[in-house]
């Protein structure tokens, strides 16, 4: 079992098109049972695979352990991809953290949902917190998507800074450039600086994921948006497998 982060402390990076993309990959490119569970109170990772709002506020009572996970995970219309989506009750979860008082809360439920999901694909929220301080301590890999530019560069500083201080034992990082636009100098020259680091194109099929609601490979699957995204998942499965 593995837990893939796709994290930043910085929204508007295409964290959650990620995300979603990535765990359809897991699920149709590697036919391995997955979980996409949605830890940002937004809750964009079950709109882009075609899910409505329940109308419950349920997932903050996972972490509470009053709710089964079972009870409010949900399948998709994709073969071996599920769903753990978020509600409004997010919203409070790094207090309802705190309270509990236990640093592997996050990490535990994911060791318990690895017996039925090899795969976990976590959506994070962009904070700097409790919540991000346990997703750190359940992760295998943290993918970091980063537009090139300045503020982005920032973010990806206190995600590393955030991960150095666990010590020895913190999961490795993947940046990834996402949004990249080839015909601007700014993100030439980013590619150029980072070349050992995937790149995300911008890509109008990607756009296109929120307003079909599904991964770009459902419906662009030969687009190169598509096949980049499933590079990106290849090397994951290769990061994972030389730990």
């Amino acid at each position: 079992m593995a837990v893939i982060a796709v994290y930043s402390v910085k929204g508007g990076v295409g964290k959650t098109t990620l995300a979603a993309n990535l765990a359809w990959c897991s699920a149709e490119l590697d036919r391995q049972r997955t979980l996409l569970w949605d830890l940002d109170a937004a809750g964009g990772a079950a709109f882009l695979t075609g899910l409505d709002p329940a109308g419950k506020k349920r997932a903050g009572g996972v972490f509470a352990r009053d709710r089964d996970p079972a009870s409010v995970i949900r399948t998709t219309a994709y073969p071996l991809l599920d769903v753990l989506p978020a509600d409004d009750s997010l919203w409070a979860l790094d207090r309802q953290l705190t309270s509990i008082g236990k640093k592997r809360r996050l990490a535990k439920l994911a060791e318990e949902l690895g017996q039925t999901y090899p795969r976990i694909v976590l959506d994070c929220p962009p904070v700097l917190n409790e919540v991000s301080a346990q997703v750190l301590r359940a992760a295998d890999l943290v993918v970091v998507p980063l537009p090139p530019s300045p503020l982005s560069s920032r973010a990806f500083e206190l995600v590393a800074e955030a991960v150095r201080e666990m010590g020895k034992g913190h999961p490795p990082m993947l940046p990834v450039l996402s949004m990249v636009d080839r015909r601007r100098a700014l993100h030439r020259a980013a590619m150029e600086a980072n070349p050992g680091w995937p790149v995300i194109p911008w890509s109008s099929a990607i756009e296109q994921c929120a307003v079909r609601r599904a991964p770009v490979g459902v419906f662009a699957r030969s687009s190169p948006g598509a096949r980049c995204i499933a590079a990106l998942w290849q090397g994951i499965e290769r990061k994972l497998a030389g730990k």
